[in-house]
């Protein structure tokens, strides 16, 4: 793969990560104090997503935790812990 390709891949993929991030976010709610949501691609289809809280770096701490799933439009489909709506 060329490196313009590798280049274009990783921004598509970093693209559908963060909107991983973002269903999970919108699916809990926003904590008080929320820091910033990140997702780590574990294989294609699936996500671990960590929403951290703290109101700055210094004190941010992993409030929630989710290993989840998506189809082949990026769209959840399932969580383990389910996610529950708590904010």
């Amino acid at each position: 793969m060329s490196k313009q390709l590798a280049a274009l891949a990783e921004i598509e993929s970093s693209g559908a990560t963060n909107a991983v991030g973002r269903a999970v976010l919108s699916a809990l709610g926003r904590p008080a104090e929320f820091l910033r949501v990140t997702a780590t691609r574990v294989t294609e289809t699936s996500h671990r997503v960590n929403v951290l809280v703290g109101g700055d770096p210094t004190k941010a701490r992993i409030a929630h935790s989710f290993f989840v799933t998506t189809d082949a439009d990026g769209k959840l489909t399932g969580s383990a812990p389910p996610i529950v709506r708590s904010y």
